[in-house]
C-alpha cells in the first residue's frame, strides 16, 4: 500500500522505489501505544498501512483534544516537529492495533538529497496536508455542527464506527451529546 501512495503522485523508477522502500521499517503497533509525547522531538514519519492513529493535545483542564486522525493509506507525524526537529505540541497514539511503516529523519534526509522525485513527493504531500488543515480550520470556523460531522465523514469515512465518540467530538469541536444527537437523528 505504501508503494501505491508513493506512485499516485510521482513516477518513481523501479530502482528509486526499491531504495526508498528499503529505508522504511515495518512496525506492528498495539492499541493505545503512544508513539510521541508532547514536548519530545518527532524522529519518525509513519505510513499507516492498516489501523488508525491520532494526534492530540491536553487542554489546561486536562481534557484531550484530537487534532487529527490518520487512517489506512495516510502518513502520520507531528509534521513541524519532524521536519524542523523541534519539540512537538502534540502527542500521537494508536487507536487500534496497527501496521505502520516508519522512516527516521536521517533516512528521509538521505532520500531527499539523493532523489529529486522524493523531494517532489514530500512537497506534494506537504501541500496536501496544508490544504487539509485549512479545510478543517474553515469547517470549525464557518460550519454548523452537522456540516462539520458530514465533513469528517467525507474526510475519514472509515472512522465513524472505529473511533471513540469522545475523540470524534473533540476533533469536531463539539460536545459528545451534540455528536450523539447528530448521529442518531441528523439534527444538531
Amino acid at each position: 500500500m505504501i508503494t501505491d501512495s508513493l506512485l499516485k503522485s510521482v513516477p518513481f523508477s523501479h530502482d528509486e522505489l526499491n531504495e526508498i522502500l528499503a529505508q522504511f521499517e515495518k512496525e506492528n503497533v498495539k492499541k493505545n501505544e503512544v508513539l510521541l509525547n508532547k514536548g519530545k522531538v518527532c524522529n519518525k514519519l509513519y505510513f499507516v498501512d492498516k489501523g488508525i492513529g491520532r494526534s492530540f493535545y491536553l487542554k489546561n483542564d486536562g481534557k484531550e483534544v484530537t487534532q487529527w486522525f490518520f487512517g489506512n493509506g495516510s502518513f502520520m507525524s507531528s509534521v513541524d516537529s519532524f521536519f524542523q526537529q523541534s519539540p512537538s505540541f502534540y502527542s500521537i497514539d494508536i487507536i487500534e492495533d496497527s501496521v505502520l511503516y516508519s522512516i527516521t529523519k536521517e533516512r528521509m534526509d538521505f532520500l531527499l538529497a539523493k532523489y529529486h522525485h522524493m523531494e517532489k513527493f514530500v512537497r506534494l504531500l506537504t501541500i496536501e496536508t496544508l490544504a487539509k488543515f485549512v479545510q478543517k480550520l474553515n469547517a470549525l470556523q464557518f460550519q454548523t455542527a452537522k456540516e462539520r460531522y458530514n465533513y469528517m465523514l467525507t474526510e475519514y469515512p472509515e472512522i465513524s464506527h472505529r473511533v471513540p465518540l469522545g475523540y470524534i467530538s473533540s476533533y469536531l469541536g463539539m460536545s459528545q451529546e451534540t455528536l450523539s444527537r447528530i448521529r442518531s437523528n441528523g439534527s444538531p
